[in-house]
């Protein structure tokens, strides 16, 4: 039986619409325009751009080919499956989502944006069997670094934080970084081949307690070597480098707790190349390919098809 579903996901700076028919998917996004040397977009800007530009991004998957029998329809409607989590940017993919789906009279799914970077993560890493039985998943982006005991709930999973950040994100701390040195924001692709051009590098020792760890200190250390006048490489190496070791020795840490679970990583900041050297090196961790770590509606898409699915059975 065909399961082709839709899902959408409006993140605060990516809108995406991706189909998902049990086996591969078709993922079509755009980040949102944020003006040049700024950290960000307020709310209201982000979901004006999102109801824009969704109806696009519908329309060249159509386009495509690929929306024919949809059978199920699903939204990121928060950032995490946990009370009081708001965002709302994410009305604009759940309003069009529920419209869709009332019109084509198929079911609708709530997801929440974090179970859909697991997700993503999972299928772009070749095993989606992994959201069906227990493991520890990174979710490293631009508002979010934590560490997550994932569990299967369903045809969901179920994630537990249980390390992290304490203050900025990992994704924040790279931005912020990134547009110190001048690079556009977001700024994660640019800082990740500034970086390359220096292989080697220092690192902050950043303390870690019970798998929970502060960044901003990091970043008024990345303030001192600019205006130090410190090589832009450096900086980027320096920041890369620290934050590739705190996730390391968090994760090692998390290990001794909880071995033998197989690691898995998502989110924007998981598609840095020295950060994936290092997991891969001293966790076997595994990662979603760059296009599907960053935002996207695979993973929810995904998410929708095995829900169709359990309703089948």
């Amino acid at each position: 039986m065909s399961r082709t579903c839709l899902g959408l996901d409006t993140s605060n700076y990516t809108t995406s619409a991706a189909v998902f028919d049990g086996t591969a998917g078709v993922n079509r996004s755009r980040l949102l325009d944020v003006p040049a040397g700024t950290l960000g977009l307020r709310q209201s800007d982000a979901l004006f751009q999102h109801v824009k530009r969704l109806p696009g991004l519908i329309s060249a998957l159509r386009e495509e080919g690929v929306l024919q029998g949809i059978t199920a329809v699903a939204a990121s409607t928060r950032p995490r499956a946990v009370e009081g989590s708001y965002m709302p940017c994410f009305l604009a993919g759940e309003g069009q989502g529920r419209a869709i789906a009332d019109v084509l009279g198929v079911p609708f799914y709530a997801v929440s944006h974090q179970q859909g970077h697991i997700a993503a993560a999972a299928w772009s890493a070749g095993d989606l069997g992994l959201l069906d039985k227990p493991l520890l998943a990174w979710h490293l982006s631009g508002g979010t670094t934590e560490l997550l005991k994932v569990e299967p709930e369903g045809k969901n999973v179920r994630c537990e934080k249980v390390g992290g950040t304490s203050d900025i994100s990992a994704g924040q701390l790279i931005d912020r970084t990134g547009v110190l040195l001048g690079l556009q924001f977001p700024a994660g692709k640019a800082l990740d081949a500034l970086a390359a051009e220096q292989p080697k590098g220092e690192r902050f020792p950043v303390k870690l307690k019970d798998l929970t760890f502060s960044l901003s200190g990091v970043e008024n250390q990345v303030k001192a070597r600019a205006e130090k006048g410190e090589a832009p490489a450096d900086i980027a190496a320096f920041v890369l480098n620290t934050i590739s070791d705190v996730v390391r020795r968090t994760t090692l840490a998390a290990l001794k707790e909880w071995p033998g679970l197989p690691v898995l990583c998502s989110g924007g900041v998981a598609s840095n190349s020295r950060l994936r050297q290092v997991m891969e090196t001293s966790c076997g961790a595994r990662f979603a390919q760059p296009c599907y770590s960053t935002d996207n509606a695979m993973g929810v898409a995904i998410l929708a098809s095995r829900f169709a699915e359990e309703g089948a059975e």
